[in-house]
């Protein structure tokens, strides 16, 4: 995993030792497109350069939404088509990928993050070590309290865990709390953060915990 720096030990390295690359993995409809859509704009600001790679079933709908969204240039947004399970590209056999993020450095000199959005799966889903530095699971309230008491691999192994939709609990029936509490046990103090990628909430520390963990300090 690459590391974080301060400002004195990254003048030591080489300007630009590559971008770091970072997974965004979860169910059907837990919000990671629009987490992406939210991470976007929030990178920029802080002068990240970036670009997205985005993986569905058989189609481009995610890259195309990413596209329109006018967050960011359409060039630097790639969609993968992995034509079987998700499971398998970004995790089995990920080459369709890091083939794609190859051609993206090598087409955008100077990246600092690749931001790689998974097709919808379940809570098996998780990356290869081998395409990503680091990576986030989504989860959704609405998707049921008791998905943190399954532990499911995703859960359990991703470097952060974003529980989105906190919103919806009093619509839902989700104890929050509750939910904060599982959370946290199943993850034995590995990070939990709770958003709404609807209205943004919470985003910031979802940034904060990538910039820490994989972007070298420039300040």
């Amino acid at each position: 995993m690459k590391t974080s720096f301060n400002a004195q030990s990254a003048s030591e390295l080489p300007l630009h030792p590559g971008a770091a690359r970072v997974g965004i993995g979860g169910p059907v409809g837990s919000g990671k497109t629009r987490l992406l859509e939210q991470l976007i704009p929030r990178f920029i600001a802080r002068g990240t350069e970036l670009a997205v790679i985005t993986n569905d079933l058989a189609t481009r709908e995610d890259a195309e939404r990413v596209r329109r969204s006018g967050l960011i240039d359409a060039e630097r947004v790639r969609a993968v088509e992995t034509g079987a399970c998700p499971h398998t590209a970004i995790r089995e056999d990920p080459t369709m990928n890091l083939q794609m993020a190859d051609e993206l450095e090598a087409r955008f000199a100077g990246l600092d993050l690749l931001l790689i959005e998974s097709g919808g799966d379940n809570l098996a889903s998780t990356f290869s070590l081998d395409l990503v530095d680091y990576w986030i699971f989504v989860i959704d309230v609405a998707g049921g309290d008791d998905i943190p008491r399954k532990r499911g691999p995703g859960v359990l192994s991703c470097d952060l865990l974003v529980v989105n939709k906190y919103d919806l609990a009093p619509y839902v029936g989700v104890d929050l709390p509750r939910m904060r509490r599982e959370s946290d046990a199943a993850r034995d103090g590995r990070p939990v953060l709770f958003t709404n990628c609807a209205t943004g909430e919470g985003v910031d520390a979802v940034v904060d915990a990538i910039s820490r963990a994989v972007l070298f300090d420039r300040s």
